[in-house]
């Protein structure tokens, strides 16, 4: 780009925009001071403490009830801070101690964002909502306006350190044209609610702050790519070519096939009713990844059986006829849940989490599996489930004996490198497998997905995870046994248009990008698409990995 200044980051959702920035409101950092609340005002300073809490607790959980899919879950976590009994008992003491409320919200905010740095993994990308909490409660205690994203008087692209879930789950995508963040990564809430709402957006830009309020900029989610004052001409070229993507996605019907007719399932993710209505009016041709574990977040105890016999009914109901793919419990590392973690584990992303949780308790996951069987009795399509974070093939075998003897159709995910290596001995045990590309990513690349320093090598365009999945692709088709991808590459229409080069059978999204893979796929022939798949695992890097597939995949 002719600019006159031109930076880049990690691109995570595609799509140019070209729009004045606009810079995220801010707190300012409490500042430190000497006043003591004398003994006689604390109590009163305490229930404005709580007050000001509940204000903002209740404000994200009105948020949660009228936001759908994704969004509506990270919200719900995010309440789940302000009300959190541990972090109150922290501000509490330190009023107590004569703080006033201000300093006792900060300071106890910053033990517990402390802890979640310390625990590494997606804990430690949880930071930003626990600030953010922090600072929602504070400009609340100080009669403040509640900070976040601008309203502008017209289209942005909004520019910020990063993106905490109150901020992201609201955005108008009218307005909102584009989202560039100085920290994230690939996998982060800010990455997954903008490919929801279709954004363009670019993380991990380190040179961000390099860039004013108020400026002309076109970003290029495709690249990474984004420039100040561009040249007005090319600016206009790649706004066209971005307004006929859209108009393509806009006027894509199902189903879903290549340009000369090979079929593939397009698929939805989600994770509780409100996300089964919301794919329900999409073009997904059924359910790709019902991730159960996001309906138990903010429940202390296990649900019985009946109860989540309810729940996963009220999602099947809504594709009569359809498939519908479930995970079991992935409960553990970044989705703690309280009757299934186990607290304070050193490195949770290697630790007890996804089918590993039967090791603690086996009797999660068989009353799981008596209430997915009576849900699937009710369901007159085809009901998969499969299991999460599976290492061994003894593993493999155990779960697939423990949904054929219900004759239903046994599955495992491909997360961990060991499964991918493996792959043949795999496929003789079960009947289909799902690769999860954000964890097979981080384990493949040993980089924290949710650490911004590391974003390059969480890229989905990585060529070694991409030979890994080639890998499994591969089996599916020696086996003829079906390879799903449900992870977040599946979202991007030219790497899903690479993943159908290589052999895989279905792909499952989010919602909102069910469009634009599909009609990116009704664009490129076979051909192209394995041509695509085999250049780019010889590709050095994701930046070359990128640009040799879209030499091929838009050649005419």
């Amino acid at each position: 780009m002719k600019a006159s200044l031109t930076l880049s980051g990690t691109p995570v959702v595609p799509g140019v925009s070209h729009a004045k920035t606009a810079w995220i409101r801010s707190v300012p950092e409490p500042e430190e001071t000497s006043e003591i609340i004398p003994e006689d005002a604390r109590s009163s300073e305490i229930e404005r403490f709580n007050a000001a809490a509940d204000t903002v607790a209740q404000r994200l959980k009105d948020r949660a009830a009228n936001t759908v899919g994704t969004a509506s879950d990270i919200l719900a976590v995010a309440a789940g801070f302000a009300t959190d009994r541990g972090w109150r008992r922290e501000v509490v003491k330190r009023i107590e101690g004569g703080a006033p409320a201000v300093q006792a919200v900060a300071q106890a905010t910053q033990v517990f964002v402390d802890i979640f740095r310390q625990a590494g993994g997606l804990m430690a990308e949880r930071q930003t909502d626990l600030l953010d909490m922090r600072n929602r409660v504070i400009a609340e205690l100080r009669g403040e306006p509640e900070p976040g994203v601008p309203i502008p008087d017209g289209p942005v692209i909004l520019l910020a350190d990063d993106l905490a879930p109150a901020d992201t789950a609201a955005l108008d995508p009218e307005l909102i044209r584009g989202i560039i963040t100085r920290l994230g990564g690939p996998t982060s809430h800010t990455s997954i609610i903008c490919r929801q709402l279709g954004i363009p957006c670019i993380v991990a830009a380190r040179e961000l702050s390099d860039v004013p309020e108020g400026v002309d900029l076109i970003m290029d989610g495709d690249s990474g790519e984004f420039s100040i004052s561009p040249d007005p001409d090319e600016a206009d070229v790649l706004a066209k070519t971005d307004a006929e993507r859209r108009r393509l996605a806009r006027e894509w019907h199902g189903p879903a096939q290549t340009q000369d007719g090979h079929p593939i399932e397009i698929l939805a993710n989600i994770q509780d009713e409100a996300g089964a209505i919301r794919a329900e009016a999409s073009e997904a041709a059924g359910i790709g990844l019902f991730r159960t574990e996001l309906s138990f977040l903010n429940i202390p105890s296990e649900p019985s059986v009946e109860e989540q016999v309810r729940i996963y009914s009220s999602v099947f109901g809504h594709f009569p006829g359809a498939k519908i793919v479930v995970r079991t419990l992935d409960a553990g590392s970044d989705k703690p849940v309280a009757f299934a973690s186990v607290p304070d584990e050193e490195n949770p992303a290697l630790g007890v989490r996804g089918l590993r949780t039967s090791g603690i308790d086996m009797g999660l996951l068989t009353r799981q599996i008596d209430a997915l069987v009576e849900a699937a009795k009710r369901h007159d399509g085809p009901s998969w489930i499969m299991a999460p974070m599976v290492s061994t093939v003894a593993e493999a075998r155990w779960f697939a004996s423990l949904i054929r003897e219900h004759d239903l159709k046994a599955g495992i995910m491909i997360e961990v490198p060991a499964a991918a290596i493996m792959i043949d001995q795999f496929l003789e045990e079960i009947d289909f497998v799902s690769i999860g590309t954000n964890d097979l990513t981080q384990y493949v690349m040993a980089a924290d997905r949710g650490n911004a320093n590391l974003a390059t090598y969480t890229d989905n365009w990585q060529p070694a995870v991409l030979a890994l999945i080639q890998r499994v692709a591969e089996a599916g088709v020696r086996h003829g046994k079906p390879v799903g991808v449900c992870g977040e590459a599946a979202a991007d229409p030219n790497l899903a248009a690479v993943l159908v080069g290589m052999g895989v059978t279905s792909l499952s999204m989010a919602s909102g990008a069910i469009p634009y893979v599909g009609s990116r796929l009704a664009n490129v022939t076979l051909e192209q698409c394995q041509e695509a798949a085999a250049a780019v695992v010889k590709a050095s890097d994701p930046n070359e990995a990128r640009q040799v597939a879209l030499a091929i995949l838009n050649a005419d």
